[in-house]
């Protein structure tokens, strides 16, 4: 990695903050200054920013709980987005949704940096289980946990949905399993069955469970534990 990358992010600062502080000749290599911004670092080089030991950069890992009528985006000319509440993280530009939420879902959402960790969440060959709070409009018939085990025909699809496991926990209210992420899926397979999905909260992906302590709007980053729970 170079070194003017290295710094950014690993402290937060802009590249051309740190070049600024390179030419000031703040930035050493093995004990040697240096004002070369492509330099390359390698594992064992020591890199100092104005006398301070500067760790290697490590991603960053976050779940959040989505607030109702937020998209999940980085940028909407007409609604609020949820990449709009990590302002006040260092380099929010590089931190992108392992999956989303449409804007009248709420729930978990997981946020990285790490491209592979965030694959391994949305790639449907890792069958990773997301599972939704369902409150509908009609009654949930016993019969539907079944046709949902079996597969539900959704309009204008080829193919019928894959299993989803389907726990009723009221007459109007579930918890579903889904192991694929089609358009709308909950909200279209309901439909199919003649019901209206009137709330849809996410809170599981695979074993990583919302925090209860964390409001809509609030996030805070994975433990280590969590982080090694992406996987099938």
């Amino acid at each position: 990695m170079r070194v003017d990358k290295y710094l950014s992010q690993a402290t937060g600062l802009s590249r051309k903050e740190v070049k600024r502080l390179m030419h000031k000749d703040l930035v050493t290599v093995n004990g040697i200054s240096t004002r070369d911004t492509s330099l390359h670092i390698k594992e064992t080089d020591t890199v100092h920013l104005d006398d301070r030991e500067i760790s290697p950069p490590r991603p960053r890992y976050f779940m959040m709980h989505k607030p109702l009528g937020y998209v999940c985006s980085s940028d909407d000319p007409n609604n609020a987005t949820v990449m709009g509440l990590l302002i006040d993280e260092p380099r929010p530009e590089d931190l992108h949704l392992a999956g989303r939420l449409d804007i009248d879902t709420t729930g978990l959402l997981l946020i990285t940096d790490d491209g592979q960790w965030s694959h391994r969440i949305t790639s449907p060959k890792h069958k990773l289980g997301k599972r939704y709070h369902v409150t509908t409009a009609d009654p949930i018939p016993e019969s539907t946990i079944e046709t949902f085990l079996q597969g539900v025909q959704l309009i204008n699809e080829k193919h019928l949905t894959k299993p989803a496991d389907l726990e009723i926990i009221g007459s109007h209210e579930a918890y579903l399993t889904l192991r694929e992420g089609r358009y709308h899926q909950v909200k279209r397979m309901f439909a199919a069955l003649g019901n209206k999905v009137v709330a849809l909260h996410r809170d599981r992906i695979g074993e990583i469970v919302l925090d209860e302590d964390l409001l809509p709007g609030e996030y805070r980053e994975l433990t280590a534990d969590e982080i090694g729970l992406a996987t099938p």
